[in-house]
């Protein structure tokens, strides 16, 4: 009972130094980092040209971007690592789009919903989707989404996506899907 407690009182810690490194003030002036990624990605193909962004943004002809639903991005699940909640640098061009599409989309909504594999107790797993989500969540506010259009959810390991138990089974439960 004692253990249980702690590791609640150590995630809700470890939650509060993640959130607090989120107050960083983005720099808006300028194409970040991660908008010039160019690490591989195994499991998208790229655009034909290179392109990192994927086409997401188009010129309207007025200097911004267009609102149709061919920006919104096809992609919508972000896999995590076991036992982590760091996105990988492979998932960055996959999350600026996301991020441009929100953000010159003010009135669409995502729900980001965090999955774990089977390993591990219920609430930790509850826990460590909530983490997963919530890195998400930073990353897309940074890229200039507001938090009101984001939700996180985590299922934990209710809701996977494999039900075996290899390595791969649990790979493809350890994730972020984006619900809009």
């Amino acid at each position: 009972m004692a253990f249980a407690r702690f590791r609640v009182f150590f995630s809700l810690f470890v939650m509060a130094g993640l959130l607090a490194g989120c107050f960083a003030k983005p720099d808006t002036s300028g194409p970040t980092s991660s908008d010039s990624y160019d690490g591989p990605h195994k499991t998208r193909p790229l655009t034909q040209d290179g392109d990192a962004t994927g086409g997401a943004a188009k010129d309207s002809g007025a200097g911004g971007m267009t609102s149709d639903a061919a920006d919104k991005p096809t992609e919508m699940i972000v896999y995590f690592d076991y036992d982590m909640s760091v996105v990988k640098p492979e998932w960055r061009d996959l999350l600026t789009r996301h991020a441009r599409y929100l953000a010159a989309n003010p009135n669409v909504k995502v729900v980001l919903e965090g999955h774990c594999d089977e390993r591990g107790t219920r609430e930790y797993n509850v826990a460590l989707g909530e983490r997963r989500a919530n890195a998400i969540q930073r990353f897309l506010t940074v890229q200039g989404v507001s938090a009101s259009q984001l939700e996180v959810v985590s299922y934990g390991e209710e809701k996977p996506q494999a039900t075996g138990t290899t390595e791969a089974d649990y790979a493809k439960n350890r994730r972020v899907e984006f619900r809009y």
